[in-house]
């Protein structure tokens, strides 16, 4: 779900973000509630805004609003006003660009067939195109996301039935898409042919729920049934649950996100038929493996960049038995604003979020393992301040390749220019870190850590897009109408 107006720029990241995530709820009386705990466990993927929308079977219902979904939910008398036993939900992290409450999802529209809500995550490689052409049709837009060009698509079908009106919306859309959608009495799942995002369905008695990751239904107590296949569309109504395919199927197979497992999904989450967590603690392991190969690693300690990188540091110290320690510690209570110190305070933003545990680190050779590095500037400040803490010397050991391409399926990585892989050799980058060594795991041992009964997207180490983005100068004017 990308913004295609950058007219405000985004802060300078040292970690990819994903742009979203849904959920849906059908079939329960606190469907707003539900959807509301799915968000908040859905929390990692958009911190920007949150919004649920709600049907009773005659009207629709919405609330959204900027900031965390606690604050967006903070009043209980929201919940009062989102009735009904249907819901959809979304989390917002836009890739690029505004972020304004005009974005905010789910989108609500009113149609010739009755009001149609959509929560997305992903991005449409051919929003461009596809934009200027509606517009030429006479479509009006009320926001930048390339979310509503699905409702103007629609609105244009004059297909019999929602399912050959979505049939015919995303013939013509390219590139990646988990979709919930809501009308008066269905609610509908869409996962792209592809397969980039991961989409789920669950079920908790009577009620069926639709979730980017699993741990969303454990929050409410939901059993993981399946995953929404690639080029998947999941109707869901009083007559049950129904699928159907997409008219499109790609000729170079699926493409699932491989960085979903490296990074961005929760490790107690179940993504493409597999656990987060198995496969971060093989990442771990094989790398642990290969970093054996150029020779007997000499350190006490092995320790993780928290959160993200800690199953992986596990697997790391089962293997290459090097002891595991807490050598940081981080703040999880840093809001999305804070008062910036001056220039006499050095490195702020990397120190409110990490502490060093001196006594762990002092007079100990330490590994850090990091699942990816961007542009490099947070690792090497946490390098200055492991030394500071007394460690005699530093390895960095990275859990997946290094990163040499932006992507353009829903994941925000910065240009090439940014990415300090795509401009320096590892030798370079080890001395910018300040680190005694610096080793990244392989494409190789990347791909046999993962289940191997699907196919991956690689894009950001290789450069091989799936869906090659429109022509473009850079990826600002990708997003630019």
């Amino acid at each position: 779900m990308s913004d295609m107006d950058s007219s405000q720029s985004k802060p300078q990241l040292d970690k990819p973000k994903s742009n979203c995530g849904v959920v849906g709820i059908y079939g329960h009386k606190e469907a707003a509630t539900l959807a509301y705990l799915s968000l908040y466990a859905l929390q990692h993927r958009g911190q920007e805004s949150a919004g649920i929308v709600t049907t009773d079977g005659v009207r629709m219902y919405r609330h959204v609003g900027m900031g965390l979904v606690a604050d967006v939910f903070s009043d209980p008398k929201i919940m009062e006003q989102l009735p009904g036993r249907m819901a959809i939900g979304h989390n917002r992290y836009s890739t690029t660009g505004s972020t304004v409450l005009i974005n905010a999802q789910p989108l609500l529209v009113n149609s010739i067939d009755g009001p149609i809500a959509i929560s997305h995550n992903g991005n449409f490689v051919n929003a461009r195109t596809l934009r200027k052409e509606l517009e030429r049709e006479g479509a009006i837009f009320q926001t930048t996301s390339d979310t509503e060009i699905v409702l103007h698509l629609l609105a244009r079908s004059r297909a019999a039935t929602m399912i050959d009106k979505l049939r015919e919306a995303f013939s013509r859309i390219q590139g990646a898409y988990s979709i919930t959608l809501l009308t008066r009495d269905t609610l509908y799942a869409v996962r792209d042919p592809h397969g980039f995002r991961p989409l789920c369905l669950g079920r908790k008695r009577f009620t069926h729920i639709v979730a980017s990751e699993s741990c969303a239904l454990d929050l409410i107590g939901g059993k993981y049934l399946r995953d929404i296949e690639p080029g998947e569309i999941v109707a869901i109504n009083d007559s049950g649950v129904r699928s159907y395919r997409l008219s499109s199927r790609p000729s170079n197979g699926h493409h699932a996100c491989i960085f979903e497992f490296v990074y961005f999904s929760r490790p107690d989450s179940r993504i493409f038929n597999e656990n987060v967590d198995r496969a971060r603690r093989r990442l771990g392991k094989n790398l642990a493996l290969e970093s054996k190969k150029n020779g007997p690693l000499d350190a006490d300690i092995v320790i993780s960049v928290p959160d993200s990188s800690n199953t992986a540091a596990v697997g790391f110290s089962r293997r290459s038995g090097i002891k595991f320690e807490l050598g940081l510690i981080r703040n999880h209570y840093v809001g999305r604003t804070f008062i910036q110190p001056g220039q006499g305070i050095r490195d702020f933003k990397v120190r409110v979020k990490f502490n060093t545990v001196k006594g762990v680190l002092k007079g100990r050779k330490v590994v850090v393992v990091d699942d990816s590095i961007v542009r490099g500037t947070t690792l090497r400040q946490l390098i200055k301040m492991i030394r500071k803490a007394g460690a005699k010397e530093v390895h960095v050991r990275v859990s997946s390749p290094p990163i040499k391409a932006p992507c353009y399926y829903g994941m925000d990585f910065p240009t090439h220019e940014e990415l300090i892989a795509n401009n320096m050799s590892t030798e370079e980058i080890r001395e910018y870190l300040g680190a005694d060594s610096l080793q990244y795991l392989s494409l190789k041992g990347m791909l046999d850590s993962v289940p191997k009964d699907i196919s991956y997207c690689t894009a950001c180490f290789t450069g091989e897009y799936p869906i090659p983005p429109e022509t473009i100068r850079s990826k600002n004017d990708l997003e630019n109408p």
